[in-house]
């Protein structure tokens, strides 16, 4: 048996960065991990910048790593696992047929090669029910196998930290696919990941992991702390440096937002020139500093995000004219500009991208008063929606029975152009109960907020204000949310109110907002009405 690097365990291990880096680099941090193997030493630093690697989700720079620890250690059992854990890219794209016997491949090796310790064997063996041979295991089982494996490991070594995390994060994955269960799954990856946030501050799976598992409007006050500590963790890392941004959005901290994602896109482009990481670390970044911009008032910097699109470091010409039409869509609807939102073009992409450009262009047909033109691309959005779910069915995940909220907002809209309010403001209120019940992705226009936008057409303010402020409960500081409160509350005779929202949102602005339709809170606010 190999020397086994026990000191290792009680200390937290400084990790250097890939060693194949060009040598004029800076030092770089991808935090603190303790990751004890049997490998050889030579490999030790290799390993557990592996293991930080995988932390932050740098799945492609995390496979060379370990793939350098293979080469220099061939009897390094470790090694294999953790190109294995590489190709498990959890909570983004679960793997399909061939990355699952990839995987197989590595954990097979892994085993052949046969690790001295009994923590090493429980490693491998967690990835192995993970990856096992058997087609007819769906996502939701192969994750449970995965997470109970994980579960006797972390009973077995209560003190290996990186088990602790590896297991909390087993259960954010399985709360993302096993929605019946979702909340309790959350709770408890939160009740293993907040203690060791205290115990374990400089760990990157830590406070990584737990802002996942808070990632929605019921927790995301208890990730602000991981939030705020992640990023000086492993600053190395654009996808630290962004994450932080999943809970400042969730609460409402544009300026906090649009920081994190600034450093993040500019990162994850020095990342990708480098091709030590795939160029959706840029876009990632860049989705939520346009949505952060909007929020905050900025209309010309939410604009140039859309420009920048073009630039984006390592993608083909297909991918960004996706990106680009998605961000265009959002921003011509978050802006009210519903000529320019009915008037998108639709980009030369494959079918099942167009979702979005379909979906803003319905409603700004339907709000520009042109049912035809919103019916025809709700048509076309039906299309789409059906190819989107068959491709997904055919991939293995679970297809909700339930209207998908795109589709249903846009129906709603479009019953609303042809003057058939009731059945609108019905749709519209199921698609937000729906949202409500399923929790509010970060990034949305919220359909309780435009089930407020249809209320206040109809002239019933003191109903849409009511929606507004629920609306604001699940996506606080959103921009159009405290302006329609805000003209709510003042068609319904409550100008304190009324105040009170423009104040807020002149607040959540700042001086760098240009959005024209804050001259009314600063005349409000000004008068002190």
């Amino acid at each position: 048996m190999r020397p086994f690097a026990l000191a290792a365990w009680f200390l937290s291990v400084a990790i250097p960065f890939f060693a194949a880096r060009p040598a004029a680099a800076a030092a770089d941090e991808l935090g603190k991990v303790q990751f004890p193997t049997s490998c050889s030493s030579s490999v030790q630093s290799t390993i557990v910048t592996g293991v930080a690697l995988l932390h932050s989700f740098q799945y492609q720079l995390a496979d060379q790593t370990f793939t350098q620890a293979a080469k220099d250690d061939p009897r390094c059992a470790m090694a294999h696992w953790g190109k294995a854990m590489s190709l498990y890219q959890q909570l983004w794209d679960f793997p399909q047929s061939d990355t699952l016997a990839a995987g197989r491949k590595e954990i097979a090796e892994a085993q052949k090669l046969g690790a001295p310790t009994e923590r090493e064997r429980l490693y491998i063996a967690a990835a192995a029910a993970f990856f096992q041979d058997n087609p007819k295991l769906t996502h939701v089982e192969r994750i449970k196998l995965y997470s109970a494996a994980l579960s006797r490991l972390h009973a077995q070594f209560p003190q290996d930290v990186e088990a602790a995390a590896f297991h909390a994060l087993s259960l954010v994955a399985l709360a993302d696919e096993d929605h019946p269960n979702e909340t309790p799954d959350r709770e408890a990856a939160i009740a293993i990941l907040q203690p060791l946030l205290e115990s374990n501050p400089e760990n990157p799976g830590v406070a990584h992991y737990l802002i996942h598992a808070t990632d929605t409007p019921e927790f995301a006050s208890q990730g602000l702390e991981a939030a705020r500590r992640y990023a000086r963790i492993a600053p190395d890392s654009s996808h630290a440096l962004h994450m932080p941004s999943h809970i400042f959005v969730r609460l409402g901290l544009w300026q906090e937002s649009i920081a994190s994602n600034i450093a993040a896109r500019d990162s994850g482009a020095r990342a990708a020139e480098m091709h030590h990481a795939e160029f959706h670390y840029q876009t990632h970044a860049m989705d939520f500093l346009n949505y952060s911009y909007l929020q905050s008032g900025q209309e010309r910097k939410a604009r140039e995000v859309i420009a920048a699109a073009q630039n984006v470091v390592g993608a083909n010409d297909e991918n960004k004219a996706d990106h680009a039409a998605m961000l265009a869509a959002r921003t011509a609807l978050e802006l009210h500009r519903w000529k320019e939102a009915a008037s998108l073009p639709v980009p030369k992409i494959r079918q099942l991208w167009l979702d979005t450009t379909y979906w803003a262009r319905a409603i700004g047909a339907a709000r520009t008063g042109d049912p035809e033109s919103a019916r025809a691309d709700v048509e076309k959005l039906k299309e789409v929606v059906a190819a989107r779910e068959k491709r997904a069915k055919e991939e293995g995940y679970e297809v909700s029975p339930e209207k998908p909220s795109d589709l249903g907002e846009a129906e709603a809209w479009l019953l609303f152009s042809e003057g058939k309010t009731n059945e609108a403001l019905s749709e519209m209120r199921a698609a937000a109960d729906r949202q409500d019940k399923k929790g509010v992705d970060s990034l949305a226009i919220p359909a309780r907020e435009m089930l407020a936008d249809m209320l206040l057409d109809l002239k019933r303010p003191a109903e849409a204000l009511a929606e507004y402020k629920t609306a604001l409960k699940n996506s606080p500081n959103r921009f159009d949310s405290l302006y329609g409160a805000a003209q709510s509350a003042r068609a319904a005779g409550d100008s304190s109110s009324a105040r009170e929202f423009d104040a807020e949102l002149l607040e959540v602005c700042g001086p760098g907002a240009d959005r024209p339709e804050l001259s009314t809170a600063k005349a409000v606010v000004a008068r002190k009405e």
